[in-house]
This record gives structure tokens, sequence and C-alpha cells, in this order.
């Protein structure tokens, strides 16, 4: 018969391995990540309270501002507003919206060769106050553009591009709506796959093979899915248009030969401080999906990358942070010697891989062959496009070999059928 002291023993082991499991369970809702929406803001916000309307008018009338080269004397008339009337989470994120899109449109308002290099401290200190609150840079990110700057036309009706809209907006008219909107679709289209991830890392810890196949198998169909949508950019946004007129806009100042010392933040700072522009770096999908499936990156694309984490939400970060920290999945399939699992975990990664070749061909024609075709123009209604930034992405990277690196690094994961 089992002793006391055995048996106590025993049950705190047992104990113990339940909560671990406990602890372990990776779920959404613990890193604020929809379960229709992913990381997409569910329905933000339109409206600031009323105190901070000064912010809102300049916001509504941006293209329009910029276009007239007015942006920088509305700016410089507007009062100076404390961020402690934002009540919520959301008018949090809107504010952060609110104040980096005027600031990209401030400092950019007469293009590359007149760039503003400081920003003045009432755009400055509530920027850099709402940033600190949220633990976002100070600058635009993807999470402001995307992630919080859309909305549906009839909340009945399917989310799709005839019913979404944006809230906010640059020079590039329906150019600029559509790179928007499609990428919020991209980031819909990730959702299945980033419930899959979460899936199949518990089905890992419950060794669950069935539960993983499937997981497995969402996620490719999820990849494939986001590459579709990502065609969509043909059909919404004109290549000219995004290379002269949207690019300067996202471009921010960091590795950027126009701001080389970067920018100063009045009343924040008397030395110039460097943030990077807007990059699809900056969405958690791949970063989640590369942690997942154990790709690992060249040091120096690896090193952008993890740069790249601290431009997104903290519990986005975290959550990727989280899938880092589970079981590997490499190391599961391999150990399992089930050949369907292997092919499924192959079939993710060659999916990935597609997506990303999928993405160069993009960047070929909206910055590369955009690039020689602005050069060739000998008149043209567009602006002179900007040259600081001509073979670069607008966070700063040499795009073509970054992104080409970043894909031939994730063909490198591909399991050997044999193993």
């Amino acid at each position: 018969m089992m002793n006391f002291l055995e048996y106590t023993s025993n049950k705190i082991m047992e104990l113990h391995s339940q909560d671990l499991k406990t602890t372990l369970t990776l779920s959404l809702g613990r890193f604020h990540i929809s379960e229709d929406c992913g990381f997409l803001l569910p329905n933000p916000l339109r409206e600031l309270p009323n105190h901070y309307r000064p912010w809102m008018e300049i916001a509504n009338e941006l293209p329009h501002f910029i276009e007239s080269h007015q942006l920088r004397a509305q700016v410089n008339k507007m009062p100076l507003l404390t961020c402690q009337f934002l009540r919520s989470y959301r008018e949090q994120r809107l504010a952060h919206l609110v104040l980096s899109l005027i600031t990209m449109g401030y400092v950019w308002q007469e293009g590359e060769t007149q760039p503003q290099e400081v920003l003045p401290r009432n755009l400055a200190l509530p920027l850099v106050e709402v940033s600190s609150t949220l633990g976002l840079p100070p600058i635009l990110v993807h999470s402001d553009l995307v992630l919080t700057n859309w909305t549906m036309r009839n909340p009945e009706r399917p989310l799709n591009i005839r019913n979404l809209d944006i809230l906010f907006s640059f020079p590039g008219g329906e150019s600029l709506r559509g790179f928007i909107l499609v990428t919020v679709l991209v980031e819909k289209a990730a959702v299945p796959g980033i419930k899959a991830v979460v899936q199949a890392v518990n089905a890992i810890l419950q060794t669950s093979h069935d539960s993983l196949l499937q997981a497995l198998q969402q996620l490719r169909l999820s990849i494939q899915d986001i590459t579709r949508t990502l065609g969509l950019m043909h059909d919404y946004v004109d290549p000219d248009i995004f290379y002269a007129v949207i690019r300067i806009f996202l471009s921010g100042w960091k590795d950027n030969p126009a701001l080389p010392v970067g920018l100063i933040y009045e009343g924040v700072s008397t030395e110039p401080l460097k943030y990077s522009g807007g990059s699809a770096a900056q969405s958690t999908v791949l970063h989640a999906f590369d942690e997942f499936l154990g790709i690992r990156h060249s040091k120096e694309s690896g090193d952008f990358l993890l740069k790249m984490r601290d431009y997104m939400p903290p519990s986005h970060k975290a959550f990727i942070e989280e899938i880092q920290s589970a079981p590997s999945l490499r190391h599961h399939v391999l150990s399992s010697g089930n050949g369907q699992l292997l092919s499924a975990y192959n079939q993710c990664v060659e999916a990935l891989a597609g997506l990303r070749s999928y993405h160069i061909t993009m960047v070929t024609k909206y910055l590369i062959t955009a690039a020689a075709k602005a050069k060739g123009r000998k008149t043209s209604h567009l602006p002179e496009p900007p040259q600081a930034l001509e073979d670069r992405g607008t966070g700063g990277t040499p795009v073509l070999s970054f992104l080409k690196s970043v894909r031939n690094k994730t063909l490198e994961a591909i399991l050997p059928q044999s193993a």
C-alpha cells in the first residue's frame, strides 16, 4: 500500500503537471487577439472626445492640407493637448493613429527635398505621451495605418473590399485606399492561420497527432489565402501613384538619406530620434508563422525583423514570444516519425515560401519597375518621386535582397522526406 508521503509526493507532481499544462495552453484572448479579426482592432473608433477636436479636424482634412501645402501652418496653430482625457485603449489607439498620420504629413509635406527636421512640441509631446502609454514608437506604424484605420460600411454584410472603408487618408486617393484595405483583408485572411497555430501548439502539448495534422492543413490553406488576397493589390493600387505619391508618407527617419540624422521631437529630446518607416515586417502574422515553423533567418535579416517587433502592440509581440518558447514543432515532427505530419509541415513551409516569392514580384512591380518607369517619364501629372529610398523599402532595408534572403531561408526549413 502506498504510504502517505508517497501519495502526497505523487499528488503534488500530478498537480504541478496540470498547472504546467494550464499555463502552457495557448489562447488568443490572453494576448488581446480577436477570434474574428485576428490582429486587426475590432470595430475601431471613428471619433475622439470633444477635447481633441483640433486633432480630428486636421486629420479629417489631411490630404487637402498636404496637397495645398497648408498642413504645417495648421499644425503650428494647434493647441497643446494632454492625453489624460483619453478614456480607453481604443481611444488611445485612435489618438496614436491620428497624431502619427499628422506627423508623417508634417514632416513630408514638401517631399524629400524639404523635410521638416523638427516636430513642434504641440504635436511631439502628445504623440510621445500616447506612444509611451501604448508601448509603440512615436511614428506611423502598421498597427496604425492598417489595424486601426478601417471600418465596415454595413456591419451586417461580409467583410470584403466593397463593404470596407478607411477612416483617414493621405494623398493617393483610391490607390491609397486600396493599399490599406487590401492589407486589412490580408490580415483577415490570416485569422484561420493564427487560430491554427494556437491549435497546433496545444496539440503538441497534449500529444494529439490528429489535431496537429488538422491544424497544419488549416495553416497551409490560410497562407495560400493570404497570397491570393495580396494579389488584389493589382486591381486596386496603381504602381505609379504608390511609388510617386504614397511611399513618401510611409517613410521614416532611420536609414533614410533624406533625414540622415533623424527627427527632433521638440520638448522631448534635444537630440534627433530615429524611427523606421512603415513596413510589412511590422505585421505580427509572418513573425508568428516563422516562430511556429522554426524558420531561421540570416543575422542581418533576423536583426531587422527582431527590431520590427518593437513597432507592434506589446501584446502582439508577447504572442510571438510565447510561440517561440513553446515546444518545437520541427523537433516534434521529426521525433514523431509520422510521415503525414512531415508532409503537412513541409507544405506549410512551401506555402510560406510561395507567399514570400509573390511578395517579391509585388515589390518588383510597385518599386523597382515603377522607379525605372518614373525615370523614363519626360512629363507627368504626378509629383517628382522620392529618390532617397529608391531601392529601399519604407522600413529602410535594401528591399529585394532582404526579401530574397527571407524567402530563401524559408525554403531551407523544408525537411527531407527521409527524415
